[in-house]
């Protein structure tokens, strides 16, 4: 047997427990080849506990294990890493759960947080080097690695009670569906809700707008006092948050 051959052979009987893979292995192998699958199972098990701790004290042991061992059967690793096993599992949780969609909610809010601590390191901008911002022309440029996450249900608010280790809330729809805005300050990883309002103003300045025509279409919506006073807001959290990691748009020298 060829080593491709051999190794097609292992991950056949690993993934679907393959008895004529087994077979052409050879009979002596038995044993160990038990051994092997019983730890393929239980390492991707770990990394799905490690990834879910939140959706697991949610739905209860029983029910993870049951969720866990389904994934395992349907969705073979597909990464060199086990890291990103866990990547799939939220729509698995959807699938099985379908009834109870604030499952798959927070399983996807603790994937999305498990993603952000790894994205690449961005160097914010530091509040003592805006005097000489052109504030109507300055375009901000974000952080890549934040991300969205739009919720129908109040799996943000469970998630919340969970990680304080506090008594969650019954689950629930929400008429308006929730944003939920995930960014990496330094080495930790935040997450909070937004409302509509902030999340087009991201959008548009991740697309390219320049401040000074997001100051004019807030005002626009809500008057210029109300609308300059909410920007102001925005601008103050978004530098101290440190999302913002360039802005060009610098005043010429005289």
């Amino acid at each position: 047997m060829s080593l491709l051959a051999f190794q097609r052979d292992m991950r056949d009987w690993l993934v679907r427990e393959d008895m004529a893979a087994a077979d052409r292995i050879g009979a002596e192998a038995g044993p160990g080849l038990a051994v092997y699958q019983n730890n393929y199972r239980t390492q991707l098990v770990a990394c799905l506990e490690s990834s879910f701790p939140r959706t697991r004290a949610w739905i209860g042991e029983g029910m993870f294990l049951h969720a866990t061992v389904h994934h395992i059967d349907s969705v073979p690793p597909s990464s060199w890493t086990l890291d990103a096993y866990a990547r799939d599992f939220p729509a698995t949780l959807a699938q099985l759960h379908a009834t109870d969609p604030e499952i798959a909610e927070i399983a996807g809010i603790e994937l999305a947080l498990e993603d952000l601590f790894v994205a690449a390191d961005s160097p914010a901008v530091g509040v003592e080097g805006l005097g000489d911002v052109d504030w109507d022309r300055a375009v901000l440029t974000f952080a890549p690695s934040i991300d969205f996450l739009h919720l129908n249900t109040n799996g943000f608010a469970i998630w919340s009670a969970l990680a304080d280790q506090k008594e969650p809330p019954a689950p629930q729809y929400l008429g308006t569906p929730d944003v939920a805005l995930l960014w990496r300050q330094g080495e930790q990883c935040r997450i909070r809700i937004i409302d509509d309002t902030e999340l087009l103003a991201l959008l548009n300045m991740r697309c390219g707008m320049v401040f000074g025509a997001l100051c004019r279409d807030v005002a626009t919506l809500l008057g210029e006092e109300a609308g300059m006073r909410l920007v102001g807001r925005w601008l103050g959290v978004w530098l101290s948050d440190q999302m913002v990691v360039a802005i060009d748009g610098r005043e010429e020298a005289a």
